[in-house]
Parts: C-alpha cells; structure tokens; sequence
C-alpha cells in the first residue's frame, strides 16, 4: 500500500448517490484510494426525493461529491446541460483516468470525457463499471435496442470495462457490447465488521423486533429492497402469503421507492395485514439482519445483491431468485436457497425450509459468513482497483514513451 501524498488525479462519476451497491462502491473507492495514491473528485448528480441517498456515508468517510444537478437517471432536457458541466469539470482538472460507474453516469461520464479530449493521446484513461445492466427484460424492445447501441459505440473508447460479476461479464458479451478482452471482473467488496460483528447482537435484535411489534417466538422474513419495478416486491408479498400459513411468521420489507403506494394496497398486502411491516429506508442495517430469520431477495435481474452478501456476513440464510449475478453471491444450498425468478412456490419452498428448521438456519449462517467475509471485503475491493488503475497509467505511459522517445522530443524541441 502507498502512504504519503496523493499523486494522481482521478475522476469518479455517478448519475446518483442513491441508497445501493453503487453509490456505495463510488463513495468508500473514493475514501480508500487516498492510501494507494489517488486522489479523486467524485462527482455525482441527483436523486428522486423517493430514492433515499448515502450522503452520510459520505461525510462519514470525508468524502465531498461535486454536484451537477441536471445529471438524473432519467433522460431529459437536462442531459445536454449535465453533459456539458461534465465537460468543463473533466478539463478543468485533467485527470489522469476517468472512472463512471453504472448506466447514465457511464453514458455521460464517457462522452464528456471524449469531447473534452477529442485526441485519444492526450485523454483521460477511460474505466466504466457495470454494476449490472438493464439491457434486456427492463425497457421495450427498441428502447433497449437503442441502449445497447449506445453501449457498444462506447466501448471501444473506453480502456476497461469492469463486470461486478462473472454473470454481468458474459451477459454483456452475449449481448455484443464488448469482447472478453475488454473486461475485468471485480466482485464488490464491503466494510463487513458491522455485520460480522456479534457484540451486542442478541440485544440490539431484541431491540430492533420489540420496535417492530415481533414477539419473541415469531420468526422473520425480509426483504432489503429499492420499491422499484425490477426488484419484484410484489414477488415477495406472493411469496409471503404462501408462507402466511405459519401462525409463527412476520414479514419485513426495508425500503421505499415509486411503487410503495401501490404495493401497500396490492390484494396481497392487505391479506397479510398486521404480520406485514413497512420499515422504509433505514441505516441500521446490521441490526435489520440481527432481528431477521430469513433475509429474501425476489428481483428479476441483479448485478451483485449487497443485501444478500451483508445477510451472510450476519450470519442469516437467505433465499432469492435465480438471476444476474445471485450465484457468485450465494453458494445454492450451503448459504442460501435459489429458485427461478417465476417459481413463487419454489422461493416459499425454499424460505420454509429454514424456516421450519433451526439447525439448518445455523448452518447456513456459518457457511454464509465464512464465504462473505473471505470473497467480498472493501480492502481487496480497493487494492483490485488500485493494481488496475496502476497497470492502465503505466502502459499509458509505455505507449506514450514509445511514440515520443527522449531524443526524438529533444530534437522537436531545438527545431523549432
């Protein structure tokens, strides 16, 4: 690890800081590169009010994002604008390497860095993240036809593309947006030791239920989610009603988002009643995990699932859907159960197992914590990102070099 002043300058750019793996990973890489010798500008734009945001992350790694405020996740007139304070920040502070992270920072990130230096020589090295994709199975067919053009004219000017997973990775290969070459796999990595801490757990559990109104012999299910279309909470309230005929169980949903109106009054909902509590955004979520029995994830696409790596990191079972990135997150049976993402009777099968033994809830809980803690941890997340970052500049610096040997540039020079 390098110690001492920072020596390169990096630009990190995402379209929103909003409660996730991303704004997670854009904020504590921003933090925890400062010991390898980079110092970055991490420039992000803004939230729906109904999307939460990880700014007190942020101030508590001393972290403070520049603001554009015309960069939204969803396209508008404010684009143009966006595009174009891209464009003066990244000239202004000729960064040594640009880094986006995830679909509209990607795409404006990218572009202004390429209008800001047009010259392949003298730009930026160009990094772009996909911490998923949304390429198919999530817009119409010529919406999604349009992005994945987009996606594939930009590849070619970026320098790597990371997939957070093995899954994403030969996805977008498949989908013809870059070849293999072009990729680097990272998996996530997060600051575990708040869930795979076990001080205070069994109180800060109790605590955290009797808020809830869970008596002591109730068991509970949850679901750690954004309410947005892709991740299937309507899936989860199925799932929770089969699983209703076991007098003995709560269900949790932590999370808000643009569907919350409408899936509180969902038929589904309604029949659980008092068994179903909306918990909203919280920042407790080590204790969310220590208060639940089964932690569930129900979407129909994921890159890398945070809340299934930080339940095994506390040491719950957990049960999801079979897609995106789920299965370098959850070993199927050892940590977890896995269903496919239309089988609502397979996921309460599964969730009832554990449910209805207790041996097994601990033996996956052992099982998950060893495997979270040993593969996803933010310290080889930051080393992975520092040794790429390092190889980039250097061939950078190689090439150039070799374009332009010493004499050659003294003799350019006494010519003029």
């Amino acid at each position: 690890m390098m110690t001492g002043p920072s020596t390169e300058r990096i630009i990190r750019i995402i379209a929103r800081l909003n409660i996730g793996g991303p704004a997670i990973q854009a904020i504590t890489l921003t933090a925890e590169l400062r010991d390898y010798g980079f110092s970055t500008r991490l420039i992000r734009g803004s939230e729906d009010p109904s999307e939460g945001n990880m700014d007190y992350l942020a101030a508590a790694a001393g972290v403070k994002p520049t603001l554009v405020r015309t960069l939204r996740r969803d396209p508008g007139l404010g684009d143009l604008r966006a595009l174009l304070a891209l464009v003066r920040l990244i000239r202004a502070d000729r960064p040594a390497l640009v880094h986006t992270h995830a679909a509209k920072g990607g795409t404006l990130g990218r572009l202004a860095t390429l209008i800001a230096f047009p010259r392949r020589q003298t730009r930026p090295m160009l990094v772009h993240t996909y911490h998923g994709h949304s390429l198919t199975g999530y817009f119409s067919g010529r919406t999604a036809a349009f992005y994945r053009l987009v996606e594939r004219l930009l590849a070619p000017a970026t320098d790597r593309l990371i997939a957070v997973s093995q899954e994403v990775q030969d996805d977008l290969i498949e989908l013809r947006v870059a070849p293999v070459s072009k990729f680097t796999v990272l998996p996530l990595g997060f600051e575990l030791e708040p869930f795979s801490s076990d001080a205070d757990r069994a109180e800060r559990r109790e605590a955290l239920r009797r808020a809830w109104g869970v008596a002591e012999h109730e068991l509970v299910v949850t679901l750690i989610a954004r309410l947005v279309p892709i991740k299937r909470a309507d899936r989860f309230l199925d799932t929770a009603a089969i699983l209703a005929s076991r007098p003995n169980v709560r269900f949790v949903i932590v999370g808000d988002g643009e569907l919350r109106e409408q899936l509180q009054a969902s038929d589904a909902a309604l029949q659980l009643g008092h068994r179903l509590i909306w918990a909203g955004f919280r920042r407790d979520i080590p204790d969310v995990c220590f208060a639940s029995d089964v932690v569930m994830l129900t979407s129909d696409n994921e890159g890398t699932p945070v809340s299934l790596i930080e339940a095994q990191a506390a040491a719950v079972p957990v049960v999801a859907t079979d897609v995106g990135g789920v299965r370098s997150v959850v070993l199927h049976g050892v940590s977890g159960l896995l269903a496919a993402a239309d089988d609502v009777a397979g996921l309460a099968d599964a969730a009832g197992r554990f449910l209805d033994d207790a041996a097994l809830r601990a033996d996956a809980g052992i099982a998950g914590r060893a495997h979270s803690t040993r593969r996803f941890t933010l310290a080889r997340l930051t080393r992975d990102h520092a040794e790429l970052y390092r190889e980039l500049l250097t061939s950078r610096r190689a090439s150039r070099q070799a374009r332009w040997p010493a004499g050659a540039r003294s003799n350019s020079h006494s010519g003029r």
